[in-house]
């Protein structure tokens, strides 16, 4: 009813960098992340890169006081490592893996790996969609070549969004999305879903320049990365939207500048982001519905279309090549098949035949064919998943086009 008390929600949104046996001082900064939650008493709390289920027990063992609720979103093979703490209780849990998430071939980077994209609904007056994602990491900006696969992921975030919103009055949205806030992928996420960024929108912002969270300042940081981004950059993001009679405003944002609060070490390689966002119910409902057509999202979604339709050829590309291979590893079989049966019906029985050589030949042929049919068999399906989202894009954008 108009004139309800306003809602305070103040929002903890951090990439924890908690990897077990590699991130550096992943107990200390833990424990640290665990005692500052506790003192502070946030309203929600978003971790990413809580890798360990450890980790995230100890934490739960720790907050339980101050955040009752909690939920740790388990998949892939290493997990998401996405948590949620909350003081309200948690209705309901969805985990959504992106049908896109890099190349098992790439070990050194690891996203294949885990799965990741939940959203859950928690019940704070009004009915709250918090989602805490994480997109797939850039790693090199100049070839970046895993953009199509984050601009898949955005637009399924995208389209998660604006399926499971319908039932909600407000959509929360904190993440390490690892996307500057030009890029066309957070353009399309924003201008598709109606969303707002808390750091464009609050009323004081007090924290690194620019909002950045990821900043030379931080000893974690790979500086060799922000070599071109003398200030850092903004990858990690409060992001909210009012849905039916609820209005939303951010009030303030803060992000740490290096260290924790008087200690010698920061949180993470990241840093974190704090939101204290003010919701209240209006008289009438607001009858807004996600993806409001915005002037510039046609040529937002012509340009992301433009780029998975890049990914999509090269995609094509490596089928094809992947496929061939496994071809000619299977002729090298049959060869050597029809050498070895002639051996047996004594043709050539002149010469002693190589067994070892013949054998090691065999293995490295066999070994050479399983590996090429998997990965045709992993593009083929990178092919199907890229060209339905162009399809899907084609679709909207023609929908916009047409709109009066």
């Amino acid at each position: 009813m108009e004139g309800e008390p306003t809602l305070r929600l103040r929002i903890f949104n951090l990439n924890c960098w908690a990897i077990r046996y590699l991130s550096k001082r992943r107990q200390q900064r833990v424990r640290l992340i665990g005692d500052t939650l506790h003192q502070e008493g946030f309203d929600l709390v978003l971790l990413q890169e809580v890798w360990s289920e450890q980790d995230y027990s100890e934490l739960k063992v720790k907050l339980a006081g101050c955040y009752p609720f909690s939920h740790y979103f388990r998949s892939g093979v290493i997990g998401s490592g996405l948590c949620i703490f909350s003081r309200f209780p948690i209705l309901d849990t969805l985990l959504y893996q992106y049908s896109l998430n890099g190349y098992p071939y790439m070990l050194q980077h690891g996203d294949w790996f885990c799965g990741k994209e939940p959203g859950s609904r928690a019940g704070v007056r009004a009915s709250l969609l918090s989602l805490s994602p994480q997109l797939h990491a850039e790693y090199c900006r100049d070839k970046d070549a895993y953009l199509p696969h984050r601009l898949v992921q955005a637009w399924e975030l995208a389209q998660f969004i604006r399926h499971t919103s319908k039932a909600a009055d407000v959509v929360l949205l904190g993440g390490d999305l690892n996307m500057h806030p030009e890029d066309v992928g957070i353009r399309l996420l924003r201008g598709w879903t109606g969303l707002q960024d808390a750091f464009a929108e609050a009323m004081h912002f007090e924290g690194c320049k620019n909002g950045c969270t990821l900043v030379p300042d931080n000893c974690f940081t790979d500086k060799s990365e922000l070599l071109p981004f003398p200030l850092g950059i903004r990858i990690d993001y409060i992001l909210y939207k009012a849905i039916s009679s609820f209005t939303v405003k951010c009030e303030e944002l803060k992000t740490t500048t290096g260290r924790a609060p008087g200690m010698d070490i920061p949180f993470s390689d990241h840093e974190a982001v704090m939101a204290t966002l003010h919701i209240q119910r209006q008289g009438q409902p607001a009858g807004a519905t996600l993806g409001t057509a915005d002037p510039a999202l046609a040529d937002v979604v012509t340009e992301a279309r433009t780029e998975v339709g890049a990914g999509l050829r090269a995609a094509r590309q490596q089928r094809y090549s992947s496929g061939r291979m496994a071809v000619l590893a299977l002729l090298l079989l049959l060869l050597q098949a029809a050498a070895a049966l002639a051996t047996l019906a004594g043709l050539g029985a002149e010469q002693p035949f190589p067994k070892l050589s013949f054998c090691l030949l065999a293995f490295l042929a066999l070994g050479v064919l399983v590996l090429a049919t998997g990965l045709h068999l992993f593009h083929t399906m990178e092919v199907k998943m890229l060209h339905g989202t162009e399809d899907q894009m084609w679709m909207v954008l023609r929908a916009l086009q047409e709109r009066p």
